[in-house]
């Protein structure tokens, strides 16, 4: 599957210049993470922005710790799996 603007992300916190991000979905967590999996949102995520995700592996909720990698207002947004 993919993102879909009608299960949008959510700014949870500003911190300077860059946000905290909150994002659930039933995707697999290997999914969500994916370059490009947030391109609909290029004009919200600025780089160095972390995202939290909840995402399934195999039927079971798992969360992950996103930080946007890809520059402010780039094409495609890419992410790195912190930890």
């Amino acid at each position: 599957m993919a993102y879909a603007a009608a299960n949008p992300i959510a700014k949870v916190a500003q911190m300077g210049a860059n946000s905290l991000w909150y994002y659930s979905d039933g995707d697999a967590t290997s999914v969500i993470v994916g370059s490009g999996y947030f391109n609909s949102t290029t004009a919200e995520l600025k780089q160095f922005d972390m995202i939290l995700t909840v995402g399934t592996n195999a039927g079971t909720a798992e969360s992950d710790l996103l930080i946007v990698s890809s520059a402010t207002g780039a094409a495609t947004v890419t992410t790195t799996k912190l930890g």
